[in-house]
């Protein structure tokens, strides 16, 4: 099997909606920066404008994803962000690859574009850069607001996409294609293997309920596990959730309660590591990061099913 169904499909009756390239950043329409008269939607041929750029006054517009220009990346690090103008023109695409590639996404939401830091890269630019701001008519067939998108380079975000449903290909990478929806192909269904649990409890006490109801507290090993989840906690009561993280104080690193190696991580800030008896949890609004907290603060919990 080279290729199969996945539950992402564009409709003529789908408005186009903006998004963020990074996950866990939602687009606010009371919190943007157009420029004068834009958002035009004033692409050449007919084409839409879907991907967004600034100038360097910072200042938004929408264009062409396939016009090559600059880009900005964003870049997590334990203790700071750093950004990064990237000086070799590209289209979207190419620039939301290569920012995945060797930092962590192109720059996404109003707070980032606003840094002090990319004031001054701007400033230095002799031309407008992209950003992370795109849209789209792709929606989930779950309901679900993912706006994580893994498309081949050469994918087109115009309107012709529209009545098309997407497709992974296994021997590229996973990348995603866009097919007619009525050809005929192999197709994957997932089943939910996560479970949030509505009831506050001890990190101790999550985990044994974890593993007396279902099989563990959730492990967290890549950014797709992350994006899931964070879609999940999303209808948690508390401020945040216990996941299956530990910090083991006297060998001083972090563990996952699966025996699976902290290979992935999404810390809001590095954590201190100095405390005994602590261990993570995950926020449920804003963008998700990950906090050390003391494991006798009760909060709801993240099972894995198996």
């Amino acid at each position: 099997m080279k290729e199969a169904w996945i539950g992402l499909i564009s409709k003529p009756e789908f408005n186009r909606t903006w998004y963020w390239s990074l996950p866990g950043v939602k687009f606010n329409e009371s919190e943007t920066n157009w420029n004068t008269g834009e958002p035009t939607d004033n692409g050449n041929q007919g084409k839409h404008e879907n991907c967004g750029s600034v100038y360097q006054n910072l200042k938004w517009l929408d264009q062409g994803c396939h016009w090559p220009e600059y880009f900005l990346c964003y870049e997590e690090a334990d203790t700071f962000c750093k950004y990064r103008l990237i000086k070799e023109k590209k289209s979207w695409q190419e620039a939301q690859s290569y920012c995945r590639e060797k930092h962590t996404d192109l720059i996404s939401g109003t707070k980032q574009l606003q840094d002090e830091e990319v004031k001054k890269l701007m400033n230095s630019s002799d031309s407008k850069a992209y950003t992370g701001l795109f849209r789209d008519t792709w929606r989930w067939s779950d309901g679900s607001s993912f706006s994580f998108r893994h498309w081949h380079d050469d994918y087109n975000n115009s309107e012709s996409v529209s009545g098309q449903c997407a497709m992974t290909v296994f021997d590229d990478g996973g990348r995603w294609k866009n097919e007619n929806c009525d050809e005929r192909k192999p197709f994957i269904c997932y089943d939910d293997k996560v479970i949030l649990i509505k009831e506050n409890k001890t990190w101790e006490d999550a985990l044994t309920y974890c593993r007396d109801h279902h099989h563990d507290l959730v492990t967290i090993t890549n950014m797709e596990d992350q994006i899931w989840i964070q879609e999940k906690v999303k209808n948690a009561s508390t401020d945040y959730v216990w996941i299956g993280l530990h910090y083991a104080w006297t060998l001083h690193f972090w563990f996952w309660v699966s025996d699976e190696v902290v290979s992935y991580e999404n810390w809001a800030s590095c954590p201190k590591t100095d405390d005994c008896d602590v261990s993570g949890a995950m926020e449920t609004r804003g963008r998700h990061k990950w906090l050390e907290k003391k494991d006798s603060e009760t909060f709801n919990f993240i099972c894995s099913k198996y």
